[in-house]
């Protein structure tokens, strides 16, 4: 994924009202850009909150700027800023992180960013996008280059087979018919989803835009048991999805990246493991919650 957003940014800067700003992290890959829009990458070295700053200053001034690093840096380390500089002054621009949750769990518990989206979400009118392919990535990009409002773009390293580059409305993968259990699927946890309920009658859809959530879609869907599967703070969309079935009994199970500090490195496939993740993760989950 993050070879595809190097790629599908050196793109987007053919248009003049892009700015690319970085704090080291990924400065190599984005030296041929650099070369080539001198003016229009700038690397302002490891200090995060003044990447964010200076994304602020520049979508004053009319540009679209495009923040990256990885995700603890760029939305917890910044917080502040994103609230201040983007969101109080009620400009635009579009921040990209890689290293979510527990992406880089060998690099220690500075690296790993699960609470990035729930911290996004308590700011108003954001578009998040958490791709599950890297084929998703380019035209998610692109979208929200084109838009005026913030949006965070969430990359992994964890991808799904299968590329869904259409609109982020929930996207039927599994249809087990009317009034069965839904489950939703946001983005690189599909395909452990999938396996996790293959002999289930259980209906899986599959979205990557978290925010706005197709609530539309969900009341179409749901029946009386919802279970949210996201590779991030488990319940960060338990709210969104209550309120929108909020007049309608319903059970809902919340399953993500869990609270607890584990204090542990390992690689990303462990911390998968220990947060119940994993295709027999999900499955002890989704067994217990519906009997």
């Amino acid at each position: 994924m993050r070879d595809a957003f190097v790629a599908s940014t050196e793109e987007v800067l053919a248009d003049p009202r892009t700015t690319v700003v970085l704090a080291d992290i990924s400065a190599a890959a984005f030296e041929p850009a650099a070369a080539r829009y001198p003016d229009r990458v700038v690397n302002v070295g490891i200090r995060e909150q003044l990447m964010v700053g200076v994304a602020g200053g520049l979508a004053l001034a009319g540009q679209r700027p495009i923040v990256h690093s990885y995700a603890p840096f760029l939305v917890e380390r910044a917080y502040e800023q994103i609230k201040l500089d983007l969101d109080h002054q009620d400009v635009g621009a579009v921040l990209v992180g890689i290293g979510g949750s527990y992406d880089r769990a060998a690099a220690g518990r500075t690296h790993l960013g699960p609470a990035d989206v729930a911290l996004i979400d308590t700011l108003h009118g954001w578009t998040v996008h958490v791709p599950g392919h890297p084929g998703e990535v380019r035209p998610l990009l692109r979208d929200v280059v084109c838009g005026q409002d913030s949006a965070y773009l969430r990359l992994s390293i964890r991808t799904n087979a299968r590329a869904y580059p259409q609109a982020g409305d929930l996207n039927v993968v599994r249809d087990a018919g009317p009034g069965a259990p839904l489950l939703v699927a946001v983005g690189p946890v599909l395909d452990a989803a999938l396996d996790a309920t293959a002999d289930r009658a259980v209906t899986v859809a599959y979205t990557h835009r978290p925010r706005p959530f197709d609530t539309a879609g969900l009341r179409a869907l749901a029946g009386t048991e919802v279970i949210l599967v996201e590779p991030y703070l488990a319940g960060t969309s338990a709210r969104v999805v209550s309120e929108a079935l909020a007049d309608r009994p319903h059970r809902l199970l919340s399953l993500g990246v869990g609270r607890e500090d584990l204090r542990r490195y390992g690689s990303a496939e462990d911390h998968e493991r220990w947060h119940g993740l994993d295709a027999a993760g999900l499955r002890r989950s989704v067994d217990t919650f519906l009997g």
